[in-house]
């Protein structure tokens, strides 16, 4: 009696395809292998892998139970890969593709009751509805970072507040209780640790003060590298943009 399972049957560049044993070790008989690569000694070819990736199986075959050979998945990519004929190339890349699909979705089989078709249409279903709301969740974040890298401009702490619904002076005090930066002469620096990495430019501005008397002072601007920075440590201090609020409450 047969005593391997057949988990996927089809037609793979023309020629008849069968992967035996389950999911986790897939078994490929040597002797179709051979045929496919159209390796004319089997033996050799056998010859080519390691003990631990061939094993000998029984197989019912014309009417009587025999001792055949099979290949690991690993034994049969290094057949594939030690072959020179151009097939076992397009062979290696559609059998990653099945076993990916296989270990993705679960064992092929074509349902044989209308109550097994209900239960595979409704797990694909599920695994649907699942993609979906995983797109839903991350589409926000998505969105809002393609809008920071698509931007190369220097901004204000005062245009970033406004992505969190806060003014500026509201997010400078905060990201001075975060350790980001400290105040000095009117202008905001960063703190020693965050120096050097390209967060912010400082820009000179020629401003006018109360009774029309001009003088120079320092503003601090926040790259595209610094944006991202202050997205990524609001987030972990549970403060988001409110492009992700919404989606949070929904």
């Amino acid at each position: 009696m047969n005593d391997l399972q057949v988990i996927k049957e089809t037609e793979v560049l023309n020629k008849n395809f069968k992967i035996y044993g389950n999911t986790d070790t897939p078994l490929f008989l040597a002797q179709d292998v051979s045929e496919w690569i159209e390796h004319t000694d089997l033996s050799r070819m056998m010859n080519l892998v390691d003990e631990d990736e061939k094993l000998k199986r029984t197989l019912y075959v014309s009417g009587q139970n025999r001792e055949m050979w099979f290949l690991t998945e690993d034994g049969l990519y290094e057949v594939l890969m030690q072959s020179r004929k151009p097939i076992a190339k397009q062979f290696k890349k559609q059998i990653k593709k099945i076993l990916k699909d296989i270990r993705l979705y679960g064992k092929y089989e074509v349902p044989q009751t209308y109550s097994d078709a209900l239960m595979l249409a409704a797990n694909q279903q599920k695994l649907i509805d699942m993609q979906n709301q995983l797109i839903g969740e991350y589409k926000p974040k998505v969105d809002y970072m393609d809008r920071i890298l698509k931007s190369k401009s220097l901004v204000t702490i005062t245009q970033i507040a406004k992505d969190y619904g806060m003014s500026g002076q509201a997010l400078n005090k905060l990201l001075h209780k975060l350790g980001v930066q400290f105040k000095q002469s009117d202008q905001w620096l960063l703190y020693q640790k965050h120096q050097a990495k390209g967060y912010t430019h400082s820009e000179t501005v020629v401003i006018e003060d109360a009774i029309g008397l001009e003088r120079t002072v320092m503003n601090t601007k926040w790259t595209q590298k610094g944006r991202l920075f202050l997205y990524d440590l609001l987030k972990d201090n549970d403060v988001l943009p409110t492009i992700e609020q919404e989606n949070s409450h929904d």
